[in-house]
């Protein structure tokens, strides 16, 4: 249930009505939006009449229903405003959401030694990312497949950033590392095969850094907010959606199907960021540049495209990756569709 206070609310009106809410064994969560206050009423408010609380104070503009599941993942908890996830990097804050300008994460998929990762994040950080992805704990599908270098990356990753002033992502698998990644990371990813990993959705939501959710192989979109619901419910409200391409038939000529229609789907069930991996999407570098300007085009509010010095000699997801000189190439073209769409920075509107 959210309850709508008019324009110009006071602020010791806004204090009188959550004692009044947590009088009532309520927790009230202060929603501060664009041109409105929302107070979001979590708990057992099946029994409680709208109207009655609408007599509670004449600032109350509207007391509503919040129907789905997701409570406070909808876009109706916030009143169908829009959310912004602002991320703190070396080179300043970085904004993440609908009205802010695209932003791009690039780097390889797994973090291999010092000299690979300081020159992939140089390389990207040149042609204009704002993020450098790479991964020091790596889920495989076999036992047998590089697992990534774990902790030590973590300080390799560390080194990048300085190298760099980019801001790093990477993906945390177990509740043991958390701590140790979230000392790093200045975004935390859970990925596809973690995504109802239900105790590390809580223990990330109970930092303080972003979260990066990438949606499971066959998640359904309700399934994933609802994982994204994990995070929120554990009180955490920075959360960016990542889809990465979902498990279908055909997996001779793409390694997964890109689901871009969840873009305009998910803008209308949620306030959330985000993110398109086309990389993953798709598992063959070729079709990268495509999906990614599709992904403008629907509407995307960040990118996540995996970059790697030698791509056929990379340890893992090789296929996928772009060299330096494809990404240089890329990001004029992505530039051309971003400023048609609105969402590129000029020169550096995410930066803040």
């Amino acid at each position: 249930m959210i309850v709508v206070l008019k324009p110009g609310t006071p602020n010791l009106e806004i204090e009188q009505l959550t004692q009044e809410f947590q009088s009532q064994g309520l927790n009230p969560e202060k929603i501060v939006g664009k041109h409105k206050v929302v107070i979001g009423l979590v708990g057992d408010t099946a029994d409680l009449d709208p109207l009655q609380l609408r007599e509670l104070s004449p600032w109350i503009e509207q007391v509503l229903r919040v129907e789905k599941p997701f409570k406070r993942a909808s876009r109706d908890y916030r009143h169908g405003e829009a959310s912004t996830v602002t991320v703190t990097t070396p080179g300043g804050s970085v904004a993440i959401g609908e009205h802010q300008s695209l932003v791009v994460v690039a780097g390889p998929c797994s973090v291999e030694n010092e000299a690979m990762i300081i020159e992939t994040a140089q390389r990207v950080k040149a042609a204009g990312a704002h993020f450098l992805r790479g991964g020091a704990y790596k889920p495989r599908t076999s036992p047998y497949a590089f697992q990534g270098h774990g902790e030590s990356a973590l300080e390799l990753l560390a080194a990048a950033r300085q190298a760099s002033g980019l801001g790093i992502i990477t993906e945390v698998m177990d509740t043991a590392d958390v701590e140790k990644v979230a000392a790093i990371a200045d975004v935390l990813q859970v990925g596809a095969r973690n995504m109802q990993n239900f105790a590390l959705l809580k223990k990330v939501g109970a930092q303080d850094k972003p979260v990066l959710l990438k949606r499971g192989m066959s998640a359904t979109i309700e399934e994933w907010l609802m994982a994204a619901e994990y995070v929120l419910a554990a009180g955490n409200p920075n959360v960016i959606l990542c889809e990465r391409g979902i498990r279908t038939f055909d997996r001779q000529y793409a390694r997964n199907t890109l689901d871009l229609s969840a873009i305009p789907v998910l803008r209308s069930l949620t306030h959330l960021p985000i993110m398109i991996d086309p990389s993953h999407g798709t598992g063959r570098a070729e079709y990268v540049p495509a999906m990614a300007m599709a992904a403008i085009a629907a509407g995307t509010d960040a990118l996540m495209i995996e970059v790697h010095p030698h791509p056929a000699k990379a340890l893992s997801d090789g296929p996928q990756s772009l060299s330096p000189q494809q990404f240089d190439q890329l990001m004029p073209q992505l530039a051309v569709l971003g400023k048609a769409m609105n969402r590129w920075p000029q020169p550096a509107a995410a930066m803040i």
